[in-house]
């Protein structure tokens, strides 16, 4: 019996035998991030749990076949990034790959993920060209960008009184980005920007960075890092004495994760911009309840980001009774994504996420009621309000129109 069907399938060729085939073949979609370096507290390990959150609200399968989960190490090196992405599409089959923390690291894969046709979603980083000159119809940015960040944060410090800036920005893509929108918000608010100074990633000591941005006079210094470099520099400022001698920092990028490392008494009174807060309302509550379990630590916005976009991924996938990624990126873009943070919210023509963005401020020690209770929110800026127009935008796709 079993040589006549395999004669059978054999002589089908693309007939039955072979459509079964391909629709048991597993569904595949990968997590990629800094799983061992100084991001991996606030993309990494978390994102992956977040992504494994997700496939077990969904369901262990989509059209008939297992959803299986795979996750690498860029090591924020976006040759190292490409090259596991490669072997993923071309070897494993992988259809879809998200996380992607550090912009060096996004756009390789962007440019990968374009070439072969399968989804990436950006979830981790801040490129502004995601959704610009470097958009792709299966591409997407999930939750922030440099752009929405200088937006919230610089605009803010200003109006505080804080009229002078000194940047510190991480050297690459994401901290320069940051810090030329920062400028430009900065002095449509009156501010004036007296400098900036870039920084290599994985800085050990940043004594004279320090010293130049006390120099400088400047009322407040914009740091434009993140992860171990963010908590790096508020740690040696506070031995410098900076805020004891006047001026005030301000983070564009930081996460629940750093503040809590850090503590109320060194971060107390800081502003920062974030998409997600774990202490927001119930949903958000109850997810970060499940995370905790699985990584004993809250999740932040980025975390967050790669549940939804899995889960909104998989939606799409059900909805369109297909894994081709030009029909299921067509179909994500035409549904509003719903999910414990995202309510109804719009995914625009160039792959942008138009979720709402929040100011929040570190809270004073006193005012602490645990560890992971950190932020309190400010304001809100809509979606449409805190990223760029979409009619100034350099995505093909929208020019094409």
């Amino acid at each position: 019996m079993m040589i006549r069907t395999l004669l059978a399938c054999a002589l089908a060729l693309a007939g039955p035998c072979a459509a079964t085939a391909q629709e048991t073949k597993p569904l595949r979609i990968a997590v990629i991030d800094d799983m061992s370096g100084v991001y991996q507290d606030v993309t990494g390990p978390g994102s992956v749990v977040a992504a494994q959150l997700a496939i077990e609200d969904f369901g262990p399968t989509v059209l008939g076949r297992k959803i299986e989960l795979l996750s690498g190490d860029n090591q924020n090196k976006a040759d190292i990034a490409s090259g596991i992405a490669r072997r993923w599409i071309e070897s494993d089959g992988v259809e879809m790959i998200t996380g992607l923390g550090n912009s060096s690291v996004a756009l390789a894969v962007r440019n990968l993920a374009r070439d072969k046709k399968i989804i990436d979603i950006s979830s981790g980083s801040g490129l502004n060209d995601l959704t610009g000159k470097a958009c792709s119809p299966t591409g997407f940015h999930w939750v922030y960008n440099t752009y929405a960040l200088a937006k919230t944060i610089a605009a803010a410090t200003v109006r505080a009184g804080n009229d002078s800036i000194f940047f510190v920005a991480a050297d690459y893509a994401f901290g320069a980005n940051l810090a030329r929108d920062g400028a430009k918000f900065a002095e449509e608010a009156g501010g004036k920007v007296l400098g900036t100074v870039r920084t290599p990633l994985n800085t050990p000591d940043f004594s004279s960075y320090i010293l130049q941005a006390q120099s400088s006079k400047a009322k407040n210094i914009g740091l434009a890092l993140a992860g171990q470099d963010l908590v790096n520099f508020i740690k040696q400022a506070s031995e410098f004495g900076v805020v004891q001698r006047g001026q005030s920092l301000s983070a564009f990028v930081a996460f629940v994760n750093e503040i809590r490392a850090l503590g109320p008494e060194l971060t107390q009174g800081l502003y920062l911009a974030e998409a997600f807060y774990w202490d927001n309302d119930d949903e958000t509550r109850a997810f970060a309840k499940r995370f905790y379990e699985k990584r004993k630590a809250m999740p932040n916005g980025m975390q967050a980001g790669v549940y939804s976009a899995v889960k909104h991924y998989l939606n799409a996938v059900k909805a369109a009774g297909t894994s081709n990624s030009e029909i299921v990126a067509a179909k994500m873009r035409a549904t509003p994504i719903n999910d414990f943070f995202s309510k109804n919210i719009a995914i625009r023509a160039d792959g942008r996420v138009m979720r709402d963005f929040h100011l929040f401020q570190v809270k004073k020690p006193a005012d602490s009621k645990g560890e992971w209770d950190v932020m309190t929110r400010v304001q809100t800026l809509k979606g449409e309000e805190a990223f760029q127009p979409l009619a100034g935008s350099e995505c093909p796709l929208v020019a094409a129109k």
